[in-house]
């Protein structure tokens, strides 16, 4: 009030869900610039360590759970995500934001499910049956969560909007041993122009599911009028070379 016209921004704010809300509860505050966007080499914080991890994409272009979270803030569309991890013994910390689309734990062992969703509701399936209770969006952090005792199958996610009509859903799967690799194009047609692609390489189970807890090394060859200039799977703790043809994947995948 005593300086109407001077201008106050944060050029470099954190991912918490408090400082989203001091932008969403202060008309005088305009916005965030999220310190960063995009995992980057340098200001590594110990060895082994190429670079911060700080972004909500990793160093292969991949959205990490956090850039879900975000979407959930940012987003008109309809959206849910769901992320799990070991719920450890008097644990009162908050939900993640940080939690992977990993569904293989031991038997009867108690999993965090966490939800990022701008959905006003959202109901949890385990194997086509509700698990819980249907639980309101969370004004207070963000994250939907639920405490269950894991069984492989399929873990789906329902959100509902204020009348408990569905308006998005999100799956994840119990996954096998790794069997094979499924490769996709990044863009939908090759740019001849160009003479640039990028192909995303997935280890996948017997039944096609991925295998998110896979870390095979892949090899790649080349055929034809074309070079390889690089693999990377976002592993910021991988200090191998990926400008050679080499490299373990991350989360089960890569890109090339």
């Amino acid at each position: 009030k005593k300086y109407p016209n001077r201008v106050i921004y944060g050029s470099e704010n954190g991912h918490s869900f408090d400082a989203w809300k001091a932008v969403t509860e202060n008309l005088y505050i305009s916005g965030q610039f999220l310190w960063t966007g995009i995992d980057y080499l340098g200001e590594a914080s110990s060895w082994p360590s190429r670079g911060s991890s700080a972004g909500l994409l990793d160093l292969g272009g991949f959205v990490k759970p956090r850039g879900y979270f975000r979407q959930s803030l940012w987003s008109d569309k309809p959206m849910a995500y769901i992320g799990t991890y070991p719920l450890v013994q008097n644990n009162e910390r908050a939900p993640s934001i940080d939690a992977l689309p990993i569904w293989n734990y031991d038997a009867n062992q108690t999993v965090r499910v966490v939800c990022y969703t701008n959905a006003a509701k959202a109901r949890l399936e385990l194997n086509g049956k509700q698990v819980g209770d249907i639980q309101d969006y969370n004004h207070q952090t963000g994250v939907i969560y639920w405490d269950v005792l894991y069984q492989a199958g399929k873990l789906e996610v329902i959100g509902l909007d204020k009348d408990n009509k569905e308006i998005t859903r999100y799956a994840i799967q119990s996954s096998k041993q790794p069997d094979a690799l499924t490769i996709c194009h990044v863009e939908k047609a090759f740019d001849r122009n160009k003479g640039l692609t990028q192909i995303i390489v997935q280890v996948v189970d017997e039944n096609g599911v991925p295998v998110l807890l896979s870390d095979n090394e892949v090899t790649c060859h080349i055929s034809g009028p074309a070079k390889l200039l690089g693999l990377e799977a976002g592993n910021m703790t991988d200090m191998t070379n990926y400008t050679d043809n080499k490299q373990r994947v991350f989360h089960g995948r890569l890109i090339a």
